[in-house]
């Protein structure tokens, strides 16, 4: 095998593995806010005061230190393994800016360190980052960059990790503080979470263009062909992505039981929200913190987001396989899709009928995730394989050859 072939196959693979150790961070993330132990460690970016790892592990087991603090450190992992991505898709070139920013990091990490002990945190979180990225621009061998745009989709991915991170630690440090009657920690939280969610979607698309699948996929079906699929397909994959941020709305609120019942809520259609009504659902109520009518109404929308979500995606499903066929693979992954999404809505009343168990609430995330980059995906391959018509004399080709692979020993 060629050494350029054998690199390829091995920058597939650690793509693929990054992606695959980001989606369990969307799901360990899921877990800490569905037990609701996102504040089991009050500090950051040390813990209960020790390095973040060096925290003994005597102190793992009180509370919901465990979940809590495996999640930073998987993240940091994640974090760990996007620095090395982003120098491998960018090649030798990326190995320069790589060195500033890292050095640039570490500088200024030094002089938040000096200004007190309010940036203390902050200090540590860039020098700690600015090594591992100074790390990884000097030890990582010469290897040339890969085609565009992946240089700058590891670029993307690269800001992203160091952002999601900042978010992550501003969740703990400004938990507590209001501005009116906004608390910065959640949503700090909440962008937080779908930040990830369109992380995790990055770095999966990443991982598709490396694939010899993608590269094989061919331009050569007609536009008029793919036809409505070309907007249907991204608007199933907007409405599940707005599903996810009204669904982190609500775990951050810990309004996922605003409503107990399902399909109806509270013996209703659509439950009334006045003053009166919020108050005899609260007096019905086990839970101790009240459910408020904004929370209500945030719980109706996102099972009404469910149903548009559903039905746009089973839309782009009979549209795929009326214009494409079943040996389509838009039109394969198209029915895989469909099957998420109600796998998706079945976990969803589940989680209601059984108060919110962890891990049927964390399923739902992960399911959640895997359905977006599922429509991401599909979306930019159903957009590859179409072309604009071309006035042509020639026997029109059979559709599903677009989505043949080409023959190997052709190339």
């Amino acid at each position: 095998m060629p050494t350029s072939d054998r690199s390829d196959r091995w920058l597939q693979r650690f793509a693929a593995l990054t992606a695959l150790c980001t989606l369990g961070l969307v799901c360990l993330g899921g877990l800490v806010t569905s037990k609701g132990v996102g504040m089991s460690v009050p500090d950051w970016p040390t813990s209960y005061g020790y390095n973040m790892f060096a925290l003994p592990v005597s102190t793992w087991f009180t509370g919901g230190v465990f979940h809590e603090h495996t999640h930073r450190l998987w993240a940091s992992t994640v974090g760990v393994l996007v620095v090395a991505l982003t120098r491998w898709l960018g090649g030798s070139a990326s190995r320069r800016p790589l060195a500033l920013i890292g050095a640039g990091e570490i500088l200024a990490g030094w002089v938040l360190l000096k200004l007190g002990a309010d940036w203390k945190g902050a200090g540590y979180f860039l020098s700690g980052i600015g090594g591992v990225v100074l790390l990884g621009a000097v030890v990582w061998a010469k290897n040339g960059s890969t085609v565009r745009p992946l240089p700058l989709l590891g670029w993307l991915a690269f800001a992203a990790v160091q952002f999601q991170g900042l978010l992550g630690g501003l969740r703990v440090v400004l938990d507590k503080q209001v501005v009116g009657d906004l608390p910065l920690g959640t949503v700090f939280g909440l962008v937080h979470a779908c930040l990830g969610q369109m992380f995790l979607a990055l770095l999966c698309v990443i991982a598709l263009s490396l694939t010899a699948s993608w590269r094989r996929l061919a331009p050569t079906l007609d536009k008029a062909r793919v036809g409505a699929l070309r907007w249907m397909l991204p608007t199933a994959t907007a409405l599940v992505f707005l599903q996810l941020v009204l669904g982190a709305s609500m775990r951050h609120q810990h309004a996922g039981l605003a409503i107990h019942d399902f399909p109806l809520a509270y013996g209703q259609v659509w439950p009334d929200t006045d003053p009166t009504s919020v108050e005899r659902y609260n007096n019905r109520r086990v839970e101790e913190v009240p459910v408020t009518a904004a929370q209500i109404r945030l719980q109706m929308f996102h099972r009404l987001g469910a149903v548009a979500a559903v039905a746009m995606v089973f839309a782009s499903w009979a549209v795929a396989k009326n214009r494409l066929g079943w040996g389509s693979p838009v039109t394969r992954w198209a029915s895989v899709w469909s099957a998420m999404l109600t796998v998706q809505a079945a976990l969803g009343a589940v989680t209601i009928w059984s108060d919110k168990a962890a891990d049927i609430a964390t399923s739902h995330v992960a399911v959640g995730a895997i359905s977006l980059v599922t429509g991401v995906c599909l979306t930019l391959v159903a957009r590859r394989v179409s072309v604009s018509p071309v006035v042509s004399f020639a026997k029109p080709r059979d559709p599903s050859a677009a989505f043949a692979f080409a023959d190997p020993s052709a190339r």
